[in-house]
């Protein structure tokens, strides 16, 4: 239970998972959670599971998958609760380097105020850091964080290990509708995230049921919004909504690149043209798709984009 996969991943290929927390013990309890609702809001950190264990588990794992000849291109800490949590994280990290394989740690940032996790958390290759508001009244009612969590000190620390972390930096966004995704909220974090400079920010949506029943994904219209924003002030966003592609690949197969490039970034129309160009397709291709439901047309600004449609919960 404590290792599984590998899964594939988008962001991390193929990713063995280290499941370091038990279920569901976090400094958050998000109203969008997969996991349901909080069971035991902590945030002392403290050894969960005897740190030799979960390292001869991975061991197991990874030795079984080369010897069947499977690809692991990442190890990650990815558990049923924050995995800073666990007082042995950073000791874990260290002993499995020796595998040779990269070690990912996707966190929601609330402990990362804190030198002791900020150190640890350096020794990963690939960090990601939850950022779904940056005003102290939504990041409430989107994370529910434990009481004694203070947004404005976890800002700080978020941007000091930014500054001093030299492996790869992610940021994740999730967004639920009438909740943060507000032009002005998301105004507010992008302009935290051009501070962080990650070196990708990703924008998600709920695809699982989550722990709340009125939690929605937003609107698409509200999706390109954000991509837009956020993509005039980093210089990388990549969209999380439920689909692996490769992003701006042409094949030869203009549905198949259109799908799979504007399910990670929306395409603005002269992007879409020159990419059926490339596939040595007419415009029937779009028009094909938007009958079909794959794909939506939406204004914003002064350009028309297009967006694979979102999947439905």
């Amino acid at each position: 239970m404590n290792v599984f996969g590998p899964v594939p991943s988008r962001r991390l290929g193929r990713s063995l998972g280290i499941n370091n927390i038990p279920p569901k013990i976090c400094s958050y309890s998000c109203v969008y959670c997969q996991l349901g609702r909080t069971l035991r809001m902590e945030i002392e950190r403290r050894a969960f599971y005897e740190p030799e264990e979960l390292i001869r588990a991975v061991r197991e794992r990874v030795e079984e998958l080369r010897e069947g000849g499977e690809r692991i291109d990442y190890l990650t800490f990815v558990p049923d609760g924050e995995p800073t949590l666990d007082s042995n994280l950073g000791e874990e990290i260290a002993a499995l380097k020796d595998l040779g394989i990269p070690v990912a740690v996707i966190s929601n940032a609330s402990l990362i105020t804190r030198e002791d996790v900020r150190e640890e958390l350096s020794r990963a290759d690939w960090v990601s850091l939850k950022v779904d508001a940056a005003t102290e009244a939504v990041w409430k009612r989107v994370n529910r964080p434990h009481k004694a969590l203070s947004l404005e000190e976890i800002q700080k620390g978020i941007l000091e290990f930014a500054r001093n972390f030299r492996g790869t930096l992610a940021t994740e966004t999730m967004l639920v509708s009438g909740v943060n995704d507000a032009p002005e909220e998301i105004a507010a974090a992008a302009g935290f995230l051009a501070e962080v400079k990650p070196d990708i920010a990703y924008i998600s949506i709920p695809t699982r049921p989550p722990a709340e029943p009125w939690v929605e994904p937003p609107a698409e219209a509200a999706l390109v919004r954000t991509y837009a924003i956020f993509a005039e002030h980093l210089p990388r966003v990549e969209l999380l909504i439920g689909y692996e592609g490769d992003a701006f690949a042409t094949s030869g197969d203009a549905v198949a690149d259109l799908l799979s490039i504007t399910a990670v970034h929306p395409m603005r129309e002269e992007a879409v043209r020159e990419l059926l160009a490339r596939d040595g397709a007419s415009w029937d291709v779009v028009e094909g798709l938007l009958r079909a439901g794959k794909l939506v047309e939406l204004e914003y600004g002064s350009h028309r984009f297009y967006l694979r449609k979102l999947p439905q919960r």
